[in-house]
């Protein structure tokens, strides 16, 4: 799908405040509020907007562990990657999955109330996913960066 100058203006305004008015929306983009309603519903349409969603900081719900898994799966069962993603899907605390070519297969990103709460879901959750052969913990210790927009 192609995009112009005002498909990006009107992309910019709705990245630095998702929450806007369409009508609020247009006149920051310099457009009509029809041409902005149209433009959003080929944008919709073209799979350039996939949607809205609620942005909720974990964090002030009182989870305060953040943990990034990385494994390495035992690949002599053809379905190990296949299973390992059905399993992990099925564990609530798992906010992210990822999977990779190389060293590492599959990351989780996992969150936790505290270390004890962590504990209880590794041992108890993770540790029981099938095929693993390897694993890697990274405990959050800060975010630098987390965006979502891209340079239009």
């Amino acid at each position: 799908m192609q995009i112009d100058d005002t498909d990006r203006r009107i992309l910019r305004q709705m990245l630095a405040e998702p929450e806007l008015p369409t009508v609020e929306l247009a006149e920051r983009a310099g457009v009509t509020a029809a041409t902005c309603w149209r433009r959003l519903e080929r944008l919709r349409a073209g799979g350039v907007l996939r949607g809205e969603q609620a942005l909720i900081d974990w964090r002030k719900l009182g989870w305060e562990v953040e943990v990034s898994l990385r494994f390495t799966l035992d690949k002599t069962n053809p379905r190990a990657f296949d299973e390992f993603l059905a399993s992990a899907r099925n564990v609530p605390e798992v906010l992210e999955i990822q999977t990779f070519l190389g060293r590492t297969d599959v990351r989780l990103n996992v969150i936790a109330r505290d270390m004890l709460h962590y504990q209880d879901i590794y041992r108890i959750r993770i540790l029981t996913l099938p095929h693993i052969a390897d694993s890697e913990a990274l405990m959050l210790v800060s975010t630098i960066k987390d965006s979502h927009g891209v340079p239009l």
